[in-house]
Order: structure tokens, then C-alpha cells, then sequence
């Protein structure tokens, strides 16, 4: 298993031409979406280090039960800061569709940076087409991407947009996560319940005050628990 990280900059794409071979007509785009490899994830050494920190803590690890939890630890956060690529498909626009697409409710999954505890939410996600459209499973798989590392949500949400922007090239883009951080919610101020939320916009949903609106508008009524 390895510790990834998002690739930074455009991707090579693996296009389906038709007869005409016009990029704007391609039917459909592959861009594999790869992670640089950082540092090899250690098992062994992070069951020692989860191990040397848990006794640190004053806990019981020699007890029947907690004698697994270094190991189970260890592998949890491997688990949650690592995450398999995947090809970011897009398609011709063939309908010439020029209206908001919006994908609600994308489970958020992340470990904040700064205490390395878990945030968790939803992910909103619109974008408003040009020549090419999103296969829309992968919307999630591009949260998922992003949220598999150390993180925080203003950078979750901004590397998401950029991607989008990026890879699709719509006439706008728009991400909205609302997350609680058990960061605050287990600990410090213990504000259970609380949540925080992100936007970021590009293009046409930042500029334009009526597309602004509307993806807005269709995010904040779509919150789990409202």
C-alpha cells in the first residue's frame, strides 16, 4: 500500500474517436486520475509507532482488549489516507445540454490535517457543461480522491473545483461541502452538531449573479439532517 497524493497540472487523457477525429466530438475521454507516490505506507513500523503512542497515553495495550488496537489503528488510518485512481471519463455533449448539472449528497470522508481526526459531511457538485459532460459516477470517485489524505475542507473543496475546471474545461463550476469536524465536536470547545461549510466557484457560477443563485440555491436545500 502506498501514500498518495493528487497529480498536479493536466493529464493524458485516452480518447474513443469517431469518423470525424474533432476533439469536441470525441465520444469518450479517459484522463486516468493518478497519485504520485510519497512515502511507501509502513505497517509494521506505524503498528510500533501506534503502539509506543497508545502506551505514551497511559493505555492499557497489554489488555485483552486492546491488545489488536495498535495494529487495527494502524491500518484504520492507512485505510483513510490512501486512495486507488481511477479514469475520469468525459463525454461529447452531443445535446448540446446547457443547463446546471448538480450531484448532491456525496459522502465526505477525511482526516483533518491539524489533529489527524476525522471529518465527515457531504460533498455538492455542479458544473454547467460545454463540449463535454461528466460520466456521473465519477464525481464521487473525484471526492473520494481528494478526502483520502491529511486534509483540510477549505483545500478539499478548492482541489475538487480545480480539478473539474481542469479536466472538463465547463462554462463554470461549483462545489459546496458542509462537514463536522470531531476535531471540535470530541474535543477543545466539544461543539457537537456543529458544521462547517465550503464553497468554491468558477466561471459562469462565480461571475454570472443568476447562475451563482441558482447553483446555491439548489446546494442549500439539499443538506443531509435539514
Amino acid at each position: 500500500m502506498t501514500q498518495h497524493r493528487a497529480v498536479e497540472g493536466p493529464s493524458r487523457g485516452n480518447p474513443a474517436v469517431n469518423s470525424s477525429g474533432n476533439p469536441a466530438t470525441v465520444l469518450a475521454w479517459r484522463a486516468p486520475v493518478t497519485a504520485t507516490q510519497a512515502a511507501p505506507v509502513d505497517l509494521v513500523a506505524a503498528e510500533r509507532a501506534a503502539a509506543d503512542l497508545l502506551r505514551a497515553l497511559g493505555q492499557p495495550i497489554e489488555s485483552d482488549g486492546m491488545s489488536e488496537t495498535p495494529r487495527r489503528m494502524a491500518q484504520a488510518y492507512a485505510e483513510m489516507l490512501t486512495c486507488d485512481g481511477f479514469d475520469f471519463t468525459t463525454f461529447a455533449n452531443a445535446e448540446g445540454y446547457d443547463e446546471l448539472v448538480v450531484v448532491q449528497d456525496i459522502p465526505v470522508r477525511s482526516v483533518c490535517e491539524h489533529h489527524m481526526l476525522p471529518f465527515v459531511g457531504v460533498a455538492h457538485l455542479g458544473y454547467l457543461p460545454a463540449d463535454r459532460i461528466l460520466g456521473l459516477s465519477k464525481f464521487a470517485r473525484l471526492v473520494a480522491f481528494y478526502a483520502h489524505r491529511a486534509q483540510t475542507q477549505e483545500r478539499l473543496t478548492q482541489q475538487v473545483a480545480d480539478h473539474l475546471d481542469r479536466e472538463l474545461a465547463p462554462r463554470g463550476v461549483g462545489v459546496v461541502i458542509e462537514a463536522e469536524h470531531t476535531c471540535m465536536s470530541l474535543r477543545g470547545v466539544r461543539a457537537a452538531g456543529t458544521r462547517t461549510v465550503t464553497s468554491a466557484l468558477l466561471g459562469t457560477l462565480r461571475t454570472d449573479p443568476a447562475s451563482r443563485a441558482e447553483f446555491l440555491s439548489v446546494t442549500r436545500g439539499s443538506g443531509r439532517g435539514r
